[in-house]
Protein backbone atom coordinates (compact mmCIF):
# COMPACT_ATOMS: atom_id res chain seq x y z
CA UNK A 1 0.00 0.00 0.00
CA UNK A 2 0.97 3.62 -0.51
CA UNK A 3 -0.03 6.98 0.88
CA UNK A 4 -0.11 9.68 -1.77
CA UNK A 5 0.11 13.22 -0.45
CA UNK A 6 -0.99 15.81 -2.99
CA UNK A 7 -0.05 19.42 -2.24
CA UNK A 8 -1.64 21.93 -4.58
CA UNK A 9 -2.84 25.48 -5.04
CA UNK A 10 -6.39 25.84 -3.75
CA UNK A 11 -7.36 27.46 -7.07
CA UNK A 12 -7.18 24.07 -8.81
CA UNK A 13 -9.17 22.07 -6.25
CA UNK A 14 -11.85 21.11 -8.81
CA UNK A 15 -9.22 19.83 -11.23
CA UNK A 16 -7.51 17.79 -8.50
CA UNK A 17 -10.80 16.24 -7.42
CA UNK A 18 -11.47 15.38 -11.09
CA UNK A 19 -8.09 13.60 -11.19
CA UNK A 20 -9.02 11.62 -8.08
CA UNK A 21 -12.43 10.70 -9.51
CA UNK A 22 -10.79 9.72 -12.81
CA UNK A 23 -8.72 7.18 -10.89
CA UNK A 24 -11.89 5.85 -9.20
CA UNK A 25 -10.45 6.77 -5.80
CA UNK A 26 -13.23 7.70 -3.40
CA UNK A 27 -11.52 7.75 0.00
CA UNK A 28 -9.29 10.63 1.01
CA UNK A 29 -8.52 13.18 3.71
CA UNK A 30 -8.33 16.83 2.68
CA UNK A 31 -6.71 19.68 4.58
CA UNK A 32 -7.68 23.09 3.24
CA UNK A 33 -6.20 26.54 3.54
CA UNK A 34 -2.66 25.43 4.34
CA UNK A 35 0.42 27.64 4.10
CA UNK A 36 3.56 26.82 2.23
CA UNK A 37 6.36 27.51 -0.21
CA UNK A 38 7.96 25.18 -2.68
CA UNK A 39 11.14 25.37 -4.69
CA UNK A 40 9.15 26.09 -7.86
CA UNK A 41 6.22 28.03 -6.40
CA UNK A 42 5.47 31.32 -4.75
CA UNK A 43 4.95 31.57 -1.00
CA UNK A 44 1.29 31.05 -0.07
CA UNK A 45 0.31 32.61 3.24
CA UNK A 46 -3.20 33.85 2.41
CA UNK A 47 -2.40 37.52 3.03
CA UNK A 48 -1.98 40.67 0.91
CA UNK A 49 1.76 40.19 0.56
CA UNK A 50 1.70 36.44 -0.11
CA UNK A 51 -1.79 35.67 -1.48
CA UNK A 52 -3.17 32.23 -2.11
CA UNK A 53 -3.29 29.08 -0.05
CA UNK A 54 -2.65 25.38 -0.60
CA UNK A 55 -4.71 22.27 -0.03
CA UNK A 56 -3.31 18.89 0.96
CA UNK A 57 -5.00 15.64 -0.02
CA UNK A 58 -4.01 12.29 1.52
CA UNK A 59 -5.01 9.12 -0.34
CA UNK A 60 -4.29 5.61 0.96
CA UNK A 61 -4.35 3.20 -1.97
CA UNK A 62 -2.84 0.13 -3.59
CA UNK A 63 0.50 0.30 -5.37
CA UNK A 64 -1.20 0.17 -8.78
CA UNK A 65 -3.64 2.95 -7.85
CA UNK A 66 -0.72 5.05 -6.59
CA UNK A 67 1.09 4.65 -9.92
CA UNK A 68 -2.05 5.66 -11.83
CA UNK A 69 -2.63 8.71 -9.61
CA UNK A 70 1.02 9.80 -9.87
CA UNK A 71 0.87 9.51 -13.68
CA UNK A 72 -2.25 11.67 -13.82
CA UNK A 73 -0.63 14.27 -11.58
CA UNK A 74 2.42 14.34 -13.90
CA UNK A 75 0.07 14.95 -16.84
CA UNK A 76 -1.76 17.68 -14.90
CA UNK A 77 1.52 19.44 -14.12
CA UNK A 78 2.06 19.82 -17.86
CA UNK A 79 -1.34 21.46 -18.41
CA UNK A 80 -1.85 23.36 -15.14
CA UNK A 81 1.62 24.87 -15.20
CA UNK A 82 2.12 27.70 -12.75
CA UNK A 83 -0.82 26.87 -10.47
CA UNK A 84 1.15 24.04 -8.93
CA UNK A 85 0.56 20.49 -7.83
CA UNK A 86 2.98 17.94 -6.39
CA UNK A 87 2.47 14.28 -5.48
CA UNK A 88 4.54 12.59 -2.80
CA UNK A 89 4.42 8.78 -2.54
CA UNK A 90 4.95 7.36 0.93
CA UNK A 91 5.11 3.65 1.83
CA UNK A 92 2.14 2.65 3.97
CA UNK A 93 2.73 -0.36 6.18
CA UNK A 94 -0.87 -0.86 7.21
CA UNK A 95 -4.17 0.59 8.24
CA UNK A 96 -5.57 -0.04 11.71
Amino acid sequence: MKMIMLVYNEAIDDEVMDILNGCALKNYTKLTKTYGKGTASETHLGNDIWPGLNNILYVACSDDEAKQLAARVRDARMTLGKEGIKAFTIPLEGVT
